[in-house]
């Protein structure tokens, strides 16, 4: 089995919050991109509140999915199991500036976002009551300034060390 996936092979000690492009595949002759939406820092910011990154999947999603420019395009939104991002996988390729440009739009949508959250009831969601729209807000207005003041988009790559049979060394 394959130990170094793509997302393995960033330097998450390094990683500043931005919009990376994680990966993209071939899928039936259709460009599918993968972006690495990161919110925090790892390992050296605090990871998000599961309840607060619930609610910012819920809210964005049915913001992405109603756009009339990128409803099409759109094939995931979701969090990142390490609570420091978002992954938004979409139909093609797009700039990490213009996939920026709809984030602010989105993640200023989130921050200003008023009412109930969307599909928060039993029937709609798994986990209905893990929801903090006050602090989902927060982290969203965050992030806008982050993306508006400072935007990285490149990663750096992690030095692995290889033996001589080309076996790549994973330390723990």
């Amino acid at each position: 089995m394959e130990k170094l996936i793509a997302s393995f092979a960033v330097d998450h000690t390094n990683l500043q919050p931005g919009i990376y492009i994680s990966r993209t595949d071939d899928c039936n002759g259709m460009q599918i991109t993968t972006y690495d939406i990161r919110m925090t820092r790892p390992n050296q910011e605090p990871a998000m509140a599961p309840s607060a990154i619930h609610t910012i999947e819920h809210i964005i999603a049915t913001y992405l999915r109603n756009d009339p420019e990128w409803q099409d395009k759109i094939v995931y939104w979701g969090p990142m199991g390490c609570l420091t991002g978002m992954y938004l996988i979409m139909k093609g390729y797009h700039s990490e500036e213009t996939v920026r440009q709809l984030m602010i739009r989105a993640y200023q949508h989130m921050a200003d976002y008023e009412g109930e959250v969307p599909g928060a009831m039993p029937a709609n969601c798994g986990n209905y009551l893990l929801h903090d729209l006050p602090m989902a807000k927060w982290e969203a207005k965050r992030y806008v300034e982050r993306l508006k003041n400072e935007f990285h988009c490149e990663y750096t790559p992690l030095e692995r060390l290889v033996d001589e049979d080309g076996s790549v060394i994973f330390d723990a």
